[in-house]
């Protein structure tokens, strides 16, 4: 017989930093990431999966900067 194969849940939207002033944004930033990575591993998302998303962000982010002359 064979197996159904499950696919992650999608996760949910979160507001965009706009929308919540920070009194602290490094604190901010830092539970932002926890509560992500959180999700994630309840989602069924697997470390390396998350990794992957990580390294995607860091060059969109890149790419946004662009070149650092």
């Amino acid at each position: 017989m064979a197996q159904a194969v499950t696919q992650p849940t999608p996760i949910k939207t979160v507001n965009p930093p706009s929308a919540v002033p920070a009194a602290n944004p490094e604190r901010a930033l830092q539970i932002l990431s926890k509560t992500i990575y959180k999700e994630l591993r309840e989602n069924g998302y697997e470390p390396k999966q998350i990794v992957a998303l990580a390294t995607e962000i860091i060059s969109l982010v890149t790419t946004d900067l662009g070149p650092l002359d």
